[in-house]
């Protein structure tokens, strides 16, 4: 199968997987470790289902976190897994990092650094394969003049961790599978396309095996090739921790940078958003601009942030492929596997350049 035989392919796969969301809909839809999804649904798009990013469904009273249908795989998973939250008062949970991005591409690939699907070589492209100009430019809080263009990027983000799902250890091989699922394993039938496919239809293609919810602040800062390798090169010989706070201040400032975004909630939650526009301004030199290096150091903001910023995005997600399933028939695993890879070869080149 050559995965650059043109467009056709692409709307052929974007129908089959549409009919199938439609017809699996009454399946499911829990952010749970061991639950099985099938990535090609949306993929390109799937912040859509999946709060990872502001959407446009931005409403106070609109809270999702995950609404991909998925299914169980195996018998009395839960028993492997375990759930933490992160609670404790008076202190914050979460961290604070910057990524120096040389290009949009790379930026993109920042945003999503903690998203891996397992077999596909750019992840990212999952959730950005349908991000055009306008509104990527909207989702990162910059304006659509600076997504084009020669420009590099430092996002800035601040992360309050609430919960993480992961399973204990690897799981056992010799765990039960949900009795449909077995019987659409069997259904597959090595060399024929159209029965693998069928299985990613009905079953899935990868399982969730860890996730972490919370929420995020960030802010884009847009600069000129000079200016970034500058600041670029001072960090990496020194360190952040070598900067002085006027220094930060100066490097993040509006007459170094081309242009400071807005600062923006993973979840689109507009009472933090507000929030972080009263209480990160700052002034210096008689300009004032609001910037999220305020919370750098400052314990009594980030404390007040950590009670702000609820359980509303997803910050990391893990999806590991089905192979685990056929361990006892080695041939049709590997007919899986290769099924899986043209198809996600297939659906990567054919998504809109971002």
């Amino acid at each position: 199968m050559n995965p650059r035989n043109g467009l056709f392919w692409h709307l052929a796969l974007l129908l089959v997987a549409t009919c199938s969301w439609r017809q699996g809909s009454g399946r499911e839809s829990q952010l749970r470790v061991g639950k099985a999804l099938n990535v090609f649904v949306r993929f390109g798009y799937l912040g859509i289902s999946m709060r990872v990013i502001p959407t446009n469904d931005t409403a106070e009273e609109v809270r999702w976190l995950f609404k991909e249908p998925t299914r169980n795989i195996y018998k009395d998973v839960h028993n492997y897994a375990e759930n933490n939250e992160q609670n404790t008062p008076g202190i914050f949970h979460g961290d604070f990092h910057m990524e120096f991005c040389d290009n949009r591409r790379q930026l993109y690939q920042a945003y999503f650094r903690d998203f891996t699907i397992e077999r596909l070589d750019r992840p990212w492209e999952a959730f950005t394969g349908g991000w055009f100009p306008d509104n990527a430019a909207k989702k990162l809080g910059i304006n659509t003049s600076f997504i084009q263009g020669d420009y590099s990027y430092v996002l800035v983000r601040v992360v309050r961790f609430r919960e993480t799902g992961k399973f204990k250890s690897d799981l056992p091989l010799n765990l039960t599978l949900e009795n449909d699922v077995r019987e659409r394993m069997n259904d597959i039938v090595t060399g024929n396309v159209t029965t693998a496919v069928k299985f990613f239809e009905n079953v899935g293609t990868h399982y969730i095996n860890s996730y972490t919810t919370g929420n995020s602040l960030y802010q884009v800062f847009v600069y000129n090739r000079q200016n970034y390798q500058m600041i670029k090169e001072r960090i990496k010989s020194k360190g952040i921790n070598s900067l002085s706070k006027q220094d930060l201040y100066h490097f993040f400032a509006p007459w170094f940078a081309e242009h400071l975004g807005q600062i923006r909630s993973a979840s689109a939650n507009n009472t933090v958003e507000r929030w972080a526009r009263r209480k990160l301004q700052y002034e210096y030199l008689l300009v004032k601009y609001v910037t999220l290096l305020k919370l750098h150091g400052n314990g009594t903001l980030l404390r007040t942030l950590d009670t702000l910023l609820g359980n509303d995005a997803i910050l990391q997600l893990d999806l590991k492929s089905l192979n685990v399933i056929f361990h006892n028939d080695p041939e049709k695993q590997n007919w899986f596997h290769e099924v899986l890879d043209n198809h996600m070869e297939l659906w990567e080149a054919n998504m809109p350049q971002n």
